[in-house]
């Protein structure tokens, strides 16, 4: 049986030094202001309210830019990624912030054993986390195992109807919205970020999670839903041609009436006492 996680981390190690390189992820600005925030964060901030403090962990950290972001709003940070080749680049970028981060790198599913249990006040997972994993209860165990009682979740993430979309004009429903065992796979050396050169190992396999499996699964687990916001927006071009940028927010929604897609989500849950 194919290892979806090892198919997956070739591709992301694979992406990490092209998106470190790319202007895309502002490397340059978080060294040269310390007071510059990742899009995905400033977006949310009014939702994130005072982090000041907290002991965060933030899931799937990728090349830590959120979580240099949300260091530079006062929570002692650490980062977890399956990515080494990521977590190197992430590493380097705090170091250049002047940002104290603990990195580790794990799977996901792994986060407690590696972590440790009821250790944190606000787990945070960022845009296109959660379609690398194949079963959404198992992910939101994990959160209720790191949260201590009353700690946080919190998650921006592409809506699973934007998920389900393919990419012609107009787009239209190809893919699962709804939890599916078998992975999709998809072929494609091309990545959501202006980069040099197309990505070697191009395979990825991903999966779909309802909005209902989500919240159930969290409910499940001892999680009670605090906020919940779709927005018609998401901070990549996910449907090349159909969507404008808004240099404002650097938020790309649909060209012709984008209030006919929910492109992403936030959601907060809290850890029962």
């Amino acid at each position: 049986m194919t290892d979806s996680f090892a198919v997956n981390r070739a591709n992301w190690d694979d992406r990490a030094v092209l998106h470190a390189a790319s202007p895309d992820y502002g490397f340059a600005r978080f060294e040269a202001d310390p007071a510059y925030l990742s899009d995905v964060v400033r977006f949310d901030r009014p939702r994130l309210g005072d982090i000041a403090g907290l002991r965060a962990v933030h899931l799937q950290c990728h090349l830590g830019t959120d979580t240099v972001s949300l260091s530079r709003l006062g929570a002692d940070l650490t980062g977890l990624d399956f990515s080494g080749a990521a977590l190197a680049e992430a590493q380097r970028l705090a170091a250049a912030a002047g940002a104290s981060i603990g990195f580790h790198e794990a799977n996901v599913y792994d986060a407690v054993e590696v972590l440790g249990a009821e250790r944190f006040d606000l787990v945070y997972t960022g845009i296109g986390a959660l379609c690398w994993l194949p079963s959404v209860a198992r992910w939101a165990a994990v959160v209720a195992g790191l949260l201590r009682p009353g700690g946080r979740l919190f998650i921006r993430e592409g809506h699973p109807m934007l998920w389900s979309l393919d990419e012609n004009d107009p787009p239209s429903p190809r893919y699962p919205y709804f939890e599916h065992a078998e992975p999709l796979v998809f072929d494609d050396p091309e990545t959501y970020v202006a980069v040099d050169r197309p990505v070697e190992h191009s395979v990825t396999h991903s999966w779909n999670h309802s909005l209902g499996e989500i919240i159930t699964a969290l409910q499940e687990n001892g999680l009670a839903l605090t906020a919940f916001t779709e927005h018609d927006s998401v901070p990549w071009n996910a449907l090349p041609g159909q969507m404008t940028l808004d240099e404002a927010t650097g938020e790309w929604r649909l060209t012709d009436t984008p209030s006919r897609l929910a492109a992403s989500y936030t959601l907060q849950a809290v850890k029962s006492g």
